[in-house]
Formats: structure tokens, sequence, C-alpha cells
């Protein structure tokens, strides 16, 4: 009989994995603009580059990825994130520009990060589990656990070591992608659907319940990543708190809300409407952005900050959720789509934020009024699919 457990643990760190790529670079932007004399404007193509990448790589596996085989592409995508996170301590010394050490030092982990994305999702749901709306959830949530775990274990690196030695901490956090490729090489792995009976892509192109569920993705990612991308940031310039308690207020404890909320629904999740529980994240979403941009009180500001994680952890779940059982012969290609739609608005999102910070003389509350558009975005998108699917049924 088949361990499938050991395939949820393997996923589960795939996704730990996933949060280090993500979150370990953030929490070095004022480390990078102080010692590299790197503009902000220039730091904000980092998360830019990082979801770009991923997004290419999501086309590519909506076209490719059936042909190469699940299990060597989730393998790759482990050891890229290994030696992406590894050459982060060395490359940019080595280069006359260290800016484009460290953008090429993302781009390696970020198509390590975009294989995760596209590919974790689908191998748990097409494992035999029950309550899959619960479990997809929940495995979502290990994103968030992650999150935490880097900020949390950095800043304390930060403290007990010194932020000067980033480079080792840099060097331990690839241990954990290039132990995590023992349990994708060996674990069991089935497909969503049989081979060539899954959507083409020009058929997903057809149909207009797709098309509103790239732009819930859109959305979605561009609400969860402007704002966990430029917490640290933001916490620190607009709020005046130092750098650990910057990390630990911002982005932490963003990630902890977040990850809250995801479980909450993994756990009670058949007891609500997944669709009313997206409208209200969304809500309180826009508030959320409203309080941290508008407040001229920093308490109140950091509240809109946190709970903004609460709001969003349901987001992107939930799109794919919902989006799922309503095209079920999807296949890879929807879940690559849907992953290159997240990656497009976690790319766009934070370099509009960042842009709009910089020509607001670095007042970081402009940048995040302008992400506020965001989660307005979504409300609007989720009364349309409901719509929507409610014809198509």
């Amino acid at each position: 009989m088949k361990n499938y457990r050991k395939t949820l643990i393997a996923s589960y760190l795939g996704f730990i994995v996933q949060a280090i790529t993500a979150n370990f670079a953030p929490l070095l932007f004022l480390k990078f603009h102080t010692d590299y004399h790197i503009s902000l404007g220039r730091i904000a193509l980092i998360p830019a580059v990082f979801y770009v990448t991923q997004l290419l790589i999501d086309v590519f596996c909506a076209k490719f990825v059936d042909q190469i085989g699940y299990r060597r592409s989730v393998v790759v995508s482990e050891l890229a994130c290994g030696a992406g996170l590894a050459g982060l301590s060395v490359l940019p010394d080595l280069m006359p520009d260290p800016f484009a050490g460290i953008l090429i030092c993302v781009a390696v982990y970020a198509v390590g990060s975009g294989l995760i994305e596209v590919l974790v999702s689908p191998i748990v749901e097409a494992c035999p589990f029950e309550n899959k709306d619960s479990v997809m959830s929940l495995l979502h949530s290990f994103y968030c656990w992650g999150s935490v775990g880097v900020i949390l274990l950095s800043s304390l690196f930060f403290t007990l070591i010194g932020i000067d030695h980033w480079k080792v901490l840099a060097c331990l956090w690839a241990l954990i992608p290039l132990y995590n490729i023992c349990n994708f090489a060996t674990c069991p792995i089935e497909h969503l659907t049989e081979e060539g009976s899954g959507m083409t892509i020009r058929e997903l192109f057809r149909t207009p319940l797709f098309w509103l569920s790239i732009l819930l993705m859109f959305c979605a990612g561009a609400s969860e990543i402007s704002m966990s991308q430029w917490a640290s940031a933001y916490t620190e310039a607009a709020l005046g708190f130092s750098k650990s308690v910057g990390d630990l207020a911002g982005p932490c404890l963003f990630a902890v809300t977040m990850g809250i909320s995801r479980v909450i629904y993994g756990k009670f999740g058949q007891k609500m409407d997944l669709s009313r529980f997206m409208t209200g994240s969304g809500i309180l979403c826009f508030f959320c952005y409203l309080l941290a941009s508008l407040s001229a009180n920093p308490l109140v500001g950091l509240t809109g900050c946190i709970f903004c994680g609460f709001s969003v952890g349901i987001m992107w779940p939930g799109t794919i959720s919902i989006t799922s059982p309503r095209l079920p012969r999807g296949g890879t290609a929807l879940f690559a789509l849907l992953a290159m739609s997240g990656d497009l608005g976690g790319s766009f999102g934070p370099s509009l934020v960042g842009i709009v910070t910089q020509r607001a003389g670095d007042n970081m509350q402009t940048g995040m009024l302008a992400g506020s558009v965001f989660p307005l975005m979504l409300i609007i998108t989720l009364f349309l699919f409901g719509r929507t699917a409610k014809r198509a049924a």
C-alpha cells in the first residue's frame, strides 16, 4: 500500500522551502541598500525578478511538465532552491556589480520556487485524500509557518551572531531543500488526469470561468505579496521600529495570521462557504491596507499590516479550490496558469508599491495606499466569478 503521508510531508517541506526563498531576501532589503548602495527603487526589482522568473517557469510547466514528469521536475525544484540560496552568500561579492549577483541567485532559486508552486498542489490534489479543500488549505498553511520560521530564526541569528554574517545563514537555509530531494525522490506521486485527457491551453482560454479565476489569482498574489514583501521595510521606515522588532512585528506576525486563516479553513472548511469566506477576507484586506496607509498612529498601522495576513490567507488556496472542481479536466495546465497569474500579481504588486514609494519621497504609506487597489479588484472579481459559475452550472 502506498504511503501518501510521505508525499504530504514532502509537500509540506516543499512549501517551507518556497517560504524560505520568498522571505529571506526581503529581510535583507535595507542591508543591501546600505552595504551595496542599492536604491530602494532598484531593490524593488528583487521581488519583481523573483516572481517574473516564477511566471516564466509557470508557462514552461503548462506545456512541458507532463512530458518531463512530476518527480523529475519537483526534484529539480529543490536542487535549484538550494543552489540559489547558497549562491547568494558568494556571488554578489564575486560580481563587478553586487546587485547583478543578487538578481542571478534570486532567479536561480525562483526557478525552484516556481516549480514547487506549480507541482506541489496538483501532487497533493491527485492523492486519494478526503476533503480536498481542507487538505489544500492546510497544505498552503505550511508556507506561512515556513515564513514564520524564516523570520524568527533569521532574526534570532541576526541578534545573536550579527546581521553581517547573513551569508552563513543563507548556506544553512540551503540545506533544507537539499534534504527534501530525498523525500520527493522516493514518495508516491500520482497525476491529476490520465495522459491526453486534460484540457489544452486553447480549451482553457475559451472558458470564461478560467479568465475570471486568472484575475482572481492575480489579485490574490498582488494583495498578499505587496504587503509581505514590504512589511519589514514598512515597519522600520514608516513606523519607526528597529530592525529586529520590525521583522518580528511586521512580516512575522503577518505570516502567523495568514497561517491561522488557512488552518481555520483547513479544520472547519466543511462547515463554511468558501466564496463568502473569500469575499469577507477581501473586504478585510482592503480595510487593512487603508489602516496601514492612512493612519498616523504607528500601532494602528502595524495592526493593519498584521491582520492583512489573516485576510489574504485564504485567497490563493481558495482560488485553486473554487476553480479546480469547476474545471475538472484542467490538469497541470490549469494549475500552472493559475500559479503564473499569482506570480504576475506578486511581481506587479510589490513593484507598484516600491515605485510609488520612491516617487512619493520614500513615503511607504503612500505606496501601501496604492496597494489597496488589489483587494478591491478581488472583491469585484469574486462577485463576477459566482455569477458566471451559476450560469455555467
